[in-house]
């Protein structure tokens, strides 16, 4: 039996002032369709587990409504709301003591609940191989992207030698390079992106937490021999994510290569190779612009209006109470803003 894992705890940040506490990313549309991403992500997954009676959520406690609002064919079973952010590790082996406990032998993966496929049959195949390999394999294994672009806000994957049809081990894992060693990393043609879904059998990651990281794995694992256990023990949990704890220290890692139209969403950049057309802007809702190019433009309410004049590269978001205004080269600072926002009593409610 195959279980995806959907890590829908994150907080879009990047993604403000459309993008809130109330509603991260996750849950937002960005495409026609009327499909939010974490409704699309679930379609992907449920027809790989058969069905959404395998397929689990993991999310933060006040997002729990938001999912059950997205996905009301979701078995109350099937949501695991952490009390706590303790980043990925604790939620996926959250995930794997869960799953265990019913099957196992069960094949699991995690897959974020934010990202974009265009391909969704290349997609099933690639998962699907991954399955089979970890059905055979006690390997952990990751879905690296080729490349086509140099990324800076992607972590890196260079391809060790093959240990089986498209299945290579990984030679090393490289956090956000600079542009140059971007470009260097894509030059070589033995780097992927670094996309965060994984796939592996359920015994083998459990191993792989008992024996890397005992002091996460022994208060979930005592926790988890009670149902409702593991909610109680995540106070005390140690904060760290997948890559660090287990992905870049376990000896048996792999990767299969994959290209089927995938982008992270990571932050606002993502409307221009989501929606660029024929023009030198991507606008959504109403806009006018005057000697304005390379900008992203987007406003939520239908009688709002932008109007921007002799601005270049930029991004300007009306959402709501908010307007954001940012170079396209500084988007990833929106971080810093939200937290200063958080900090404010006065202006909290605007985070």
């Amino acid at each position: 039996m195959f279980y995806p894992v959907i890590l829908a705890g994150g907080s879009g940040e990047r993604f403000w002032p459309l993008s809130r506490k109330s509603k991260p990313k996750q849950f937002l549309t960005l495409e026609s369709g009327g499909r939010s991403l974490i409704q699309v992500t679930a379609d992907r997954l449920s027809q790989l587990s058969g069905g959404m009676d395998q397929l689990m959520v993991v999310t933060a406690n006040d997002q729990r409504s938001n999912v059950l609002e997205h996905l009301p064919d979701l078995p109350l079973e099937n949501l695991l709301v952490e009390p706590v952010a303790r980043d990925t590790a604790a939620a996926i082996l959250y995930g794997a003591l869960t799953i265990a406990r019913d099957d196992p032998d069960a094949v699991m993966g995690v897959f974020p609940a934010d990202h974009r496929v265009d391909n969704p049959e290349a997609f099933s195949e690639v998962i699907s191989r991954a399955i089979a390999h970890a059905q055979a394999h006690d390997d952990l294994i990751t879905i690296g992207m080729t490349p086509v672009y140099p990324a800076t806000g992607y972590g890196y994957i260079e391809l060790g030698p093959e240990v089986g049809p498209g299945v290579h081990r990984v030679a090393r894992f490289t956090e956000k390079p600079d542009a140059d060693t971007a470009r260097a990393f894509l030059a070589t043609g033995h780097f992927l992106w670094n996309s965060g879904m994984f796939i592996w059998r359920v015994q083998s990651i459990l191993h792989a937490f008992e024996t890397l990281v005992p002091e996460l794995y022994g208060p979930m694992a005592e926790a988890a021999k009670v149902r409702g256990g593991l909610r109680g023990a995540y106070p005390q949990l140690p904060k760290i994510s997948v890559d660090y704890a287990i992905m870049e220290r376990a000896q048996n890692v792999v990767v299969i290569p994959a290209a089927f139209g995938w982008d992270d969403l990571g932050d606002w950049n993502a409307l221009e190779r989501l929606l660029k057309g024929d023009g030198s802007n991507v606008t959504v809702g109403r806009t006018v612009s005057l000697d304005t190019g390379g900008a992203i433009m987007y406003t939520t309410g239908g009688d709002d209006l932008i109007a921007t004049i002799g601005l270049e590269d930029v991004v300007v978001v009306r959402a709501g109470d908010v307007t954001l205004v940012v170079r396209k080269d500084r988007t990833q600072d929106i971080k810093q803003v939200v937290q200063q926002l958080k900090k404010s009593p006065e202006l909290e409610r605007f985070a």
